[in-house]
């Protein structure tokens, strides 16, 4: 028997978009889905092979992955952004480097990262001096820390859990995360604090710790999806924690 059928627009109506997720990131998914359950709006990941070490040499290997990684998301429609999720592999290969390889196999999407997303958040807040907090070995919290640099921002303030191993940086407990940044936020002079890497848990502790400061506090998983959110033509407004989203 043949049935009848109609077709729609398929998920998606409003915006379709594409995460590269690291192989070794347990986290940034949890926190993306429930951001991302909105009407309309529908999600793709793929993984793409990493390192479970993080240093300079094992962050600019990606860059070879990154085409072939981009072409499993889908293509039966064009994808409106597509999110590169490493904040220090895309500060060591470069944002507009990244935007390139994603396009060879997505040319119509819209391309960022949570390197190029934290200095546009921060930007939208109107703040220069930040206060840093990463997980990296000091080679590449150094590498974030002149890239902020780089873009007219002033990081005055900047600690490290001193953390080369992913499954390390992905266990690092939401509370120690929280006393790091309340700690780091603490100095006078900064305005706000931006929480680095994707596989850190931050987004439990952000209005925690904005209450404690009385500051904007971001991280690469919160700069990331309102990022994707703002290129993709969605009203961010409420639809995640911390002034960021209040903005």
């Amino acid at each position: 028997m043949e049935l009848h059928f109609e077709c729609d627009g398929g998920l998606g109506s409003k915006a379709a978009l594409g995460l590269i997720v690291l192989q070794a990131d347990e986290t940034i998914e949890k926190e993306f889905r429930p951001l991302f359950d909105l009407d309309g709006v529908v999600l793709y990941h793929a993984r793409i092979p990493s390192d479970p070490e993080v240093t300079e040499e094992t962050l600019m290997r990606m860059k070879e992955q990154l085409t072939d990684t981009a072409a499993l998301l889908p293509r039966n429609r064009p994808l409106d952004v597509i999110g590169y999720a490493c904040t220090s592999a895309s500060t060591v290969i470069g944002s507009q480097a990244v935007e390139i390889d994603v396009r060879k196999a997505h040319p119509d999407a819209r391309v960022t990262n949570p390197a190029a997303a934290v200095v546009a958040a921060l930007k939208h807040l109107g703040v220069s001096k930040v206060g840093v907090v990463t997980p990296y070995i000091a080679e590449v919290s150094d590498a974030v820390v002149e890239l902020l640099r780089k873009q007219g921002l002033d990081p005055v303030k900047v600690g490290s859990f001193g953390q080369s191993e992913e499954a390390t940086v992905a266990r690092i407990a939401p509370r120690s995360v929280e006393l790091a940044v309340q700690m780091i936020g603490e100095d006078p002079q900064v305005e706000a604090v931006f929480a680095s890497c994707t596989n850190l848990r931050t987004l439990p502790v952000i209005d925690a710790c904005e209450k404690k400061l009385g500051k904007p506090v971001i991280s690469s998983n919160l700069a990331l999806a309102w990022h994707m959110m703002k290129l993709a033509g969605i009203k961010t407004t409420g639809l995640g924690p911390g002034k960021l989203f209040e903005s």
